[in-house]
């Protein structure tokens, strides 16, 4: 069974903003990118220990043909995405978010 799956703003916000960037420069590579991003929200849903355990308590799962990674948080009743973070640009901005 799929846990319940809830996306921060901040991160909602983040995929909209990547998904912007790559459409001002590639239609198909944004599209890409958007379907990458839902997969890995349904995946995270339907396995969510299955990826390593990361830093200040999160895990992450990273994108396949984007330099990004999907932080989030298990809880006992419901999984939390708490980043949509580039691999390389300021890491560990979102770290706030996971206490």
């Amino acid at each position: 069974m799929a846990a319940v799956l809830e996306v921060l703003s901040a991160a909602a916000e983040e995929a909209r903003e990547a998904i912007k960037w790559y459409a001002a420069r590639n239609a198909v590579a944004a599209a890409g990118f958007e379907v990458e991003v839902r997969l890995a929200f349904d995946e995270i849903a339907s396995a969510p220990e299955r990826w390593p355990v990361h830093v200040e308590g999160t895990r992450r799962f990273l994108l396949d043909r984007f330099p990004y990674e999907v932080v989030y948080l298990v809880g006992a009743d419901r999984v939390v995405v708490i980043a949509v973070a580039h691999c390389k640009r300021r890491p560990g901005y979102w770290r706030e978010r996971a206490g």
